[in-house]
Order: structure tokens, then C-alpha cells, then sequence
């Protein structure tokens, strides 16, 4: 049982945070636009995404200082991984909330940080930036990509 990586043997409480941000897997879907209906609460993603986010790398460009230039970022903390209904379903926090395990291209289990881009899970090469949409046009921008896991299903 100690063969087991950390993330199978410890809660969300227990884990460093190193161990914590190292379950991001770096695929950016965090931080797409979302739109939610006012009325029926169903939460859409948009490819805007945040002025901060790196396209290329799907990494924040500030990520130490992002809520001075992004107020509303949220940080994610283990108490809010039950709450965030849109955490696609490929997000490493979500599938460990649930008892799942990590997908092979994760990071931690592929030893890589290319292989979420490599697996077509990220949104690597696929937004445009925040700064470059007016919020009125994001529904122009509407996608289903970050929802759906290739070659699965729904």
C-alpha cells in the first residue's frame, strides 16, 4: 500500500501544497469564460479566456499575483472542489473528489507536462483572449470541448 502515489493514499487535508497544486494538470480550462443561465443554472464554457492566461503554455502568466489583476479569479481550495459545478470532467481535483483516478496523460502519472496538451484535453491553441471580446459577443464563442473527453462518449 505505500507503492500507492499520495494522491490515492491522502484526503485533499492531508496533502502538501505542493502535493495540492500539483494535481492541476495544466490543461487552462480553469480559466475560460464561463456563461451560466440565469435561469435554469446550466454553466457553459467559452475558448475567452482570462487576460492572463498563456495560450501557448496554458499556464498563468501572474499566477503568484493574479487576483491584483483579475479580482474574481478563483482560487481553488479543497472545501470549494465539491461546490464548483463547472470543474470540467477531466480536472484532476474533480476526479480525485469523486474517487476516481488520474487520467494516463496527467502529469503525475505520465511523469510529462506535455502529455495533457498531447491528449487534446487542454485548450492549448484554442482561445482567444478576454481582452481581444467584448463580453457582449461571448456567447459567439460558446464551446463544448472542455465538457468532452476525446474518444469517450456522452
Amino acid at each position: 500500500m505505500s507503492d500507492l502515489p499520495y494522491w490515492k493514499k491522502k484526503t485533499f487535508a492531508e496533502m502538501s501544497l505542493t502535493e495540492w497544486e500539483a494535481l492541476c494538470d495544466g490543461c487552462g480550462l480553469c480559466c475560460l469564460n464561463k456563461l451560466e443561465d440565469w435561469d435554469t443554472g446550466e454553466v457553459v464554457f467559452t475558448s475567452v479566456a482570462c487576460r492572463l492566461l498563456d495560450g501557448q503554455t496554458c499556464r498563468c502568466r501572474d499566477y503568484d499575483n493574479r487576483r491584483a489583476t483579475v479580482p474574481d479569479c478563483i482560487q481553488l481550495t479543497p472545501d470549494q472542489v465539491e461546490r464548483i459545478a463547472w470543474l470540467p470532467p477531466t480536472c484532476g481535483y474533480r476526479l480525485i473528489h469523486e474517487g476516481r483516478d488520474l487520467y494516463w496523460w496527467h502529469p503525475l502519472v505520465s511523469g510529462d507536462p506535455d502529455t495533457v496538451h498531447e491528449a487534446g484535453i487542454s485548450a492549448k491553441d484554442r482561445t482567444v483572449s478576454e481582452e481581444n471580446v467584448a463580453v457582449e459577443d461571448f456567447e459567439d464563442y460558446v464551446v463544448d470541448w472542455p465538457i468532452r473527453i476525446e474518444g469517450e462518449r456522452g
